[in-house]
């Protein structure tokens, strides 16, 4: 196994999944202006390095690590290598994600639904795995969950997705009861509306959109204080919880017609 890098020793490491594009690029660059050192994740390591090099960041602030998330054992090796070659980071933010639309009478849409899963939650606790010992040893950092603002009420046209961040918020909150008193932080974000390569291809108004940096900028606040839960932006949290309290006769006839996501099988 190789040595741990030493020549950055005093600054903090950030392990970032999802990092090739949108919130979890956006959040790699915030990171880096406070002085982080990086370890980058995704499937498109290509894209992941050029950027990296785009921002001039050396082999001693940034590594680029490529795995799949929706892959167990993947993500799992990711960050054994991250540990053998920069340490246990300080944070880890499980952001990789995906969001498909489904409609429960096609047979598809079934599968697919178990492959959101696969990544939404099942690989976001794979990819806090490798780092819980190290973050207890050492009694400090956070683990960051990136849930959604549907977790708050599901909406018609998005159950996979909405039941998968519902799963986050639900998993975050029974490994933060976990954690007490480790030291060890479990941070829940739920982003509302960010304007993202994901996002642009919805059908419906978005409400409070969000640039991805601005989402970054916050979160990373959230973070930094080890919030435990933070909707961004609030405004969403208050439309979303206000949606909460209608009575479903109500609630379900005030969504009737709404555009839904695109499915996968949808052209768009």
């Amino acid at each position: 196994m190789s040595t741990p890098e030493t020549s950055l020793p005093s600054r903090p490491l950030v392990f970032i999944t999802g990092a090739s594009s949108g919130i979890g690029q956006a959040m790699a660059a915030r990171f880096a202006r406070d002085g982080y050192r990086l370890a980058l994740v995704a499937r498109r390591t290509a894209e992941m390095q050029a950027w990296a090099d785009s921002q001039g960041f050396d082999g001693a602030q940034c590594r680029v690590y490529g795995a799949d998330v929706a892959d167990t054992d993947s993500i799992v090796a990711a960050g054994h290598a991250c540990l053998a070659n920069q340490g246990v980071p300080d944070v880890v933010i499980a952001n990789a994600g995906v969001s498909i639309g489904m409609d429960t009478a096609v047979r598809e849409d079934i599968d697919m639904m178990a492959r959101l899963f696969g990544t939404n939650n099942i690989g976001l606790a794979a990819t806090f795995h490798p780092f819980v010992a190290g973050m207890t040893a050492r009694g400090s950092g956070a683990l960051v969950g990136i849930a959604s603002v549907a977790a708050i009420r599901g909406l018609p046209g998005h159950a996979a997705y909405c039941a998968s961040k519902a799963a986050v918020v639900a998993y975050c909150e029974s490994l933060r009861g976990e954690l007490r008193g480790t030291g060890v932080a479990v941070v829940t974000l739920l982003p509302g509306y960010v304007d993202t390569p994901l996002t642009r291809q919805n059908r419906y108004a978005m409400p409070f959109l969000l640039r991805a940096e601005t989402f970054a900028d916050r979160a990373f606040t959230a973070i930094k204080v080890r919030t435990s839960y933070r909707v961004i932006p609030w405004q969403m949290g208050v439309v979303a919880k206000l949606l909460r309290l209608l009575p479903n006769a109500l609630f379900d006839r005030l969504l009737s017609g709404r555009p839904r996501k695109h499915r996968q099988t949808t052209p768009k």
